[in-house]
């Protein structure tokens, strides 16, 4: 074994004028910029354009489409890519002044919100927004593009991740901070000019004038709209009295969310609250857990009903702030409750408490976890396995209750199902208003523990299965992937496709590089994997998104360190790694990996995630190193994963375990293509 050949490494001085910043430090900039750009502009538009809510994706491929497009423009032109930023300051006018609002009155498709929506039709917006996105990202990726040939291939790519890295932990920290999207906007147009600033004055003109709409832009919306932006959600809330009462009306990215109202009142005014004390037939209330906890409405009724310990869990720190500083009953202010924010999974499977009552309080999250294929935040609390995780937290005469608007009776009927397979008996059903399918399901740890008003009638022939930890698609009533993703993804393919061609010129030039292409594929579905599972074994919180995402690229840097330091197998052998790493993630089940503790569980999922990933990233290292043309060889990786993320959907179908396959069938192709001399011992 050798070490990578670096004879098509070899830097090559620059074409254009001398940059202020030495080319690594330039490198690890726009590298920063470009991740940076990436997740702003996902975490942005999805807070003024309802869809994106539910598309994360959408914004995801358009820009992996501009990075990829921004490779393959290098060598093509000598022009400063001052479009990015004009496009920027375009897009950000256009969604402030058409914001997309959602009609919640009728059945969707994945989720419990309609496509009838207020604002710019979906088929107008989001091509708008793709394209937008894709433009955006190009400008920064030509920047980091053109410092690939002046530096050896690994070397290069190392400085790329080490800027990756940089730019998710600036975003973080920002989250972290609840920074507004003016500090983003902010962020860009220092980046802008720092990458960009010519000694022309037009072209100053072209990057400040686009910064100033940015930045004064973002300004405008967080002043008159007086948002608090978690690291979810653009939150808002309106205060009035109604009827004498004080209430509260908390909006998240503009849908209409919770209400902050005194328990007494919000007992006379919604026969729901009550109902899960009343079916409980204990009537215990020493220990409850409310998961979902929100503004702390539903913790004020249980302090109401009496409760001497509650234990109540918020994954949004700004809603749990709201319900601190003006919920009229001050519930988080008793010493009987204890707060936790994080989310209500992962609270089950770390605690060891049992309880005399269970709540799921309105657990409606409105968005997706990004960069997961239709994972909304609450999945993994409505499947089969969270209900036996429930009941195992119970008292023996304890009672597990959950309520909501359900808007479909196929809907009730299914969680109902999942309630009697996990606790072997049927619960309690109460349907309260049949406009909009208000409904309580309740069930005792034994049928001796709970008191139905009435049985409930059983599902129906027509009644989904109950959803699981690997498919866990409550809102999705057929397996299936609906049309809309099937037009929609069919769509970008085609404007993708198009794109290439016209920025990069014929198809042939990429010929060479179709096992990189498939590369990409592959990891873009090693790494959908990766974050599904992590939200599943440690809870499907911003910071557990950010360190999976940080971790996929620790994984990849070190894969190129080693390739580059070390004598690494052939590429024949890497890929028999590869299976096995991949063989490896299919054998061991997430259920044994909860069942561990959770620092052996860390370091268990670690190992089953990441080797695949590091195994994959040896063989693109290798396989980068001896490319003849960086720059197009990485295009082609980035536009393997752009439709990786199209493939994601196919979880839909078979499940996120589902996705290994593709992921093998897709690595066995890449092996199928490797060159002939690439498969020699290097």
């Amino acid at each position: 074994m050798t070490a990578p050949a670096e004879a098509p490494s070899t830097p090559r001085p620059p074409d254009r004028p001398a940059h202020w910043l030495p080319v690594r430090w330039r490198l690890v900039v726009a590298s920063a910029f470009m991740l940076f750009l990436e997740l702003a502009l996902i975490r942005w538009t999805g807070s003024n354009i309802v869809h994106l809510s539910y598309f994360t994706n959408f914004v995801l491929l358009g820009s992996f489409l501009g990075i990829g497009l921004g490779f393959l423009r290098v060598g093509r032109t000598r022009r400063e890519p001052y479009y990015s930023p004009i496009t920027l300051a375009v897009l950000v006018v256009i969604i402030l002044l058409f914001p997309v609002t959602v009609d919640r009155n009728t059945e969707g498709v994945l989720y419990w919100t309609s496509l009838s929506t207020v604002g710019p039709p979906p088929w107008l917006i989001l091509p708008v927004i793709f394209c937008a996105a894709a433009i955006v990202l190009m400008g920064p990726a030509e920047l980091v593009a053109r410092c690939f040939p002046e530096l050896p291939r690994l070397e290069a790519y190392r400085y790329d991740l080490i800027g990756s890295l940089t730019g998710i932990a600036l975003f973080t920290g920002l989250s972290f901070m609840s920074a507004p999207p003016v500090v983003w906007g902010f962020v860009a147009a220092v980046a802008y000019a720092a990458l960009l600033w010519p000694r022309r004055p037009l072209g100053r003109l072209l990057i400040v004038l686009p910064s100033l709409v940015v930045v004064g832009a973002l300004a405008m919306e967080t002043l008159t709209a007086g948002a608090l932006w978690s690291p979810y959600y653009k939150v808002t809330n309106h205060r009035f009295d109604r009827d004498g009462v004080p209430v509260m009306d908390i909006q998240v990215n503009g849908i209409p969310h919770q209400q902050a109202i005194p328990a007494a009142k919000r007992l006379e005014w919604e026969q729901q609250y009550a109902l899960p004390y009343e079916r409980a037939a204990s009537g215990k209330l020493d220990d409850v857990l409310i998961v979902g906890a929100g503004s702390g409405t539903d913790v004020a009724i249980a302090l109401l009903k009496g409760a001497k310990r509650i234990d109540a869990v918020e994954i949004d720190p700004q809603l749990r702030g709201l319900g601190g500083d003006f919920h009229p009953d001050k519930p988080y202010e008793d010493p009987r409750v204890t707060t936790h924010v994080t989310d209500g999974r992962a609270f089950l499977e770390r605690t060891s408490k049992k309880y005399d009552l269970i709540l799921f309080a309105l657990p409606d999250s409105l968005t997706l976890v990004s960069g997961a294929s239709s994972l909304r935040l609450e999945s993994y609390l409505f499947t089969q396995e969270a209900m036996e995780a429930a009941r195992e937290h119970l008292k023996p005469d304890g009672a597990f209750s959950m309520y909501n608007y359900y808007r479909e009776r196929w809907l009730v009927d299914r969680l109902a199902l999942t309630v009697q397979t996990a606790f072997r008996h049927a619960p309690c059903v109460d349907v309260v208003t049949e406009a909009g399918q208000q409904a309580v399901i309740t069930a005792g740890f034994t049928a001796e523990a709970q008191r139905c008003g009435m049985p409930w009638a059983g599902a129906t022939a027509d009644t989904p299965p109950p959803s699981g930890d690997d498919r866990p698609f409550l809102y999705l009533k057929d397996r299936t992937i609906p049309q809309i993703y099937i037009i929609t993804l069919l769509l970008i393919l085609i404007v993708s496709l198009l794109a290439v061609r016209v920025v990069a010129g014929p198809y042939g030039r990429m010929r060479p590089y179709g096992d990189l292409f498939l590369l990409g594929v592959g990891f873009m579905l090693l790494e959908t994997k990766s974050v599904t599972g992590f939200a599943l074994l440690f809870g499907t919180t911003w910071v557990v998104n950010a360190i999976v995402f940080a971790g996929v690229l620790v994984a990849v840097l070190a894969a190129v360190e080693v390739t580059r330091r070390f004598r690494t197998p052939p590429l024949p052998v890497m890929y028999g790694v590869l299976a096995a790493g991949l063989v490896l993630a299919w054998l061991v089940p997430n259920s044994w990996l909860l069942s561990l503790p959770l620092p052996l569980r860390a370091v268990a999922a670690v190992v089953v995630a990441f080797l695949p990933i590091f195994a994959a990233n040896v063989v693109f290292a290798k396989r980068f190193a001896d490319s003849s043309d960086g720059t197009l060889a990485f295009g082609a990786n980035l536009l393997g994963a752009m439709v990786g993320g199209c493939l994601e959907y196919l979880a839909l179908l078979m499940g996120y375990q589902g996705l290994l396959i593709i992921a093998a069938l897709v690595y066995v192709g890449a092996f199928a293509l490797l060159p002939k001399k690439a498969v020699a011992t290097l």
